[in-house]
């Protein structure tokens, strides 16, 4: 096997109210508020290991309210998971380091049959933000 799914690393909500929604997860749940990107509306929370995302609710977006969500998996081979999803049809993006629960590592895009955006996401090359301060 070229790679196995640890655990969920983040999910992303689209919000109609991203500040009335971060509250919510803050008040009632006790996430902790990780950073923030003002320029594309993003909220991160802490979720335990994981984030939760909230970036804003295009008003065409129609009742779709979930962006994408990403699995950690180990080990991470681009070139194998691409080639993995290749032979079940899917056609995967390139490998570029982004920003998740266990701070910015390589992770690739791919739509799943559904049409639901997926996102995998393998060990850290720096530290979440919250380690970093």
């Amino acid at each position: 096997m070229t790679f196995s799914i640890e655990r969920i690393d983040h999910i992303v909500l689209r919000a109609r109210d991203p500040e009335r929604l971060a509250a919510f997860y803050r008040d009632a749940l006790g996430c902790a508020e990780e950073r923030r990107i003002p320029s594309i509306g993003l909220i991160q929370l802490r979720a335990g290991a994981s984030l939760l995302d909230l970036v804003p609710r295009a008003p065409d977006a129609g009742g779709a309210n979930i962006d994408h969500y990403c699995f950690r998996v180990g080990p991470f081979d681009a070139d194998a998971i691409r080639a993995r999803l290749a032979a079940h049809g899917v056609r995967a993006g390139d490998a570029v380091e982004r920003y998740g629960a266990d701070g910015t590592g390589p992770s690739i895009y791919f739509d799943d049959p559904e049409g639901n955006q997926v996102e995998l996401k393998g060990p850290p090359t720096s530290p979440p933000v919250a380690a970093a301060r």
